[in-house]
């Protein structure tokens, strides 16, 4: 599956020093500039998941293997975009270039300025409320042209009506994933593309000392009202300790020490900071839920590993994941749920213990389901 997430905000907003911590290398170059970021750089990158080292710990133990087998996390493909600008929409900067960039991610991961350092150059940024505006302006722009465009060529009434209520919208600031469209509207819509349908998730790069369990909540209260989003954007509940419904506040500088540091040492440096999971961990798991993913898993002395799928899928169309193959040669899915797995130690006990079920085809799976295929020749 193809899951990208792109960075994107004003130039020097630690969009780089955010994408080089992710990569736990430098591949980015993270200047004190505008346009350090040319080409968008991408990596790939490991999605965490503790669950596949405790799968591969019970699989050494059953299998009676000399030493723990492969492990193969999910991927995520993170897509550094270089900063935008005002009047990108009509090729200020590099901007057309970039907004065809942000139109093949999966994502948008827009990156606020919320530190203070007179030695990092404010190019193009003002405060948060302004920066997070010129980000969503332009996009909107680009969105009105395309919306313009279509809707002067369309002949059909129904449609035309259509467009015509979308640039409405538009033009009263309205990105198009708030706007509500029925299942056919969505038909006609969909493959345009619009840039501001895209979920967001905006990433708070704050400072060092407002990167704590103690203050992030406080944090997001404050920033949910600097930043003039209205309620269904930004809801007061906070999640994961480090993020609201739709926010993930992030220390980049810290980050970056982070990215150097071994899990062990990285465990200790986050829980000096009241934290469960660094920001790589936490941004992750909401472009998962922005965009309605789940993992299953698979064990066995070859590998143990993890595979993205859509949430809601069922068993014949998951199989896909790994093999197109297996989609029409499907004849079971033999299920054993990630507590259950680990509680009786491994697939083979649990069957002895009923806890391995036989599922057709349209058998939903669950995230953390451990399931071996059936599949016929």
């Amino acid at each position: 599956m193809n899951l990208s997430v792109g960075i994107v905000g004003l130039p020097n907003v630690g969009k780089s020093t955010l994408f080089n911590a992710l990569l736990k290398k430098q591949q980015a170059l993270a200047a004190n500039y505008p346009f350090a970021t040319i080409e968008p750089n991408v990596g790939v990158v490991p999605v965490p998941d503790s669950r596949l080292e405790s799968l591969a710990e019970i699989t050494k133990e059953e299998e009676k293997m000399s030493g723990l087998p492969p492990i193969k996390n999910a991927l995520i493909e993170f897509v550094d975009i270089a900063g935008l600008v005002k009047g990108a929409s009509e090729g200020a900067g590099l901007g057309n270039k970039f907004l065809s960039h942000i139109r093949e991610v999966k994502i948008i991961a827009h990156v606020v300025r919320g530190f203070t350092d007179d030695n990092v150059i404010r190019e193009g940024s003002s405060d948060p409320q302004s920066d997070y505006g010129v980000i969503q302006t332009e996009l909107i722009i680009a969105d009105l042209q395309s919306a313009q465009n279509h809707e002067s060529r369309v002949k059909s009434p129904g449609e035309k009506a259509l467009f015509g209520r979308i640039i409405s919208d538009l033009n009263a600031g309205v990105p198009v994933r708030e706007m509500r469209f029925s299942d056919e509207e969505k038909e006609l819509v969909d493959p345009m593309f619009f840039l501001t349908a895209k979920p967001e998730i905006i990433v708070l790069n704050v400072n060092e000392d407002d990167y704590t369990a103690e203050k992030i909540p406080e944090v997001i209260i404050g920033y949910k009202n600097l930043l003039g989003i209205n309620g269904s954007r930004i809801k007061s509940g906070m999640t994961n300790n480090g993020g609201s419904d739709d926010m993930v506040v992030i220390c980049a500088k810290i980050e970056s020490e982070l990215a150097t540091l071994s899990d062990e040492e990285q465990k200790e440096y986050l829980k000096d900071l009241g934290l469960e999971k660094s920001g790589l961990e936490r941004l992750i798991q909401k472009a998962y839920e922005e965009l309605g993913l789940i993992s299953f898993l698979t064990a066995g002395e070859k590998e143990v590993k993890a595979w993205t799928i859509d949430k809601g899928l069922d068993a014949q169309n998951s199989a896909g994941a790994i093999h197109t193959d297996f989609i029409k040669k499907f004849i079971k899915a033999e299920v054993v749920s990630f507590d259950d797995y680990i509680s009786t130690g491994g697939r083979k006990k649990a069957r002895e213990l009923g806890k391995a079920r036989l599922e057709g085809k349209d058998y939903i799976v669950k995230d953390g389901d451990v399931i071996e295929f059936k599949i016929g020749s």
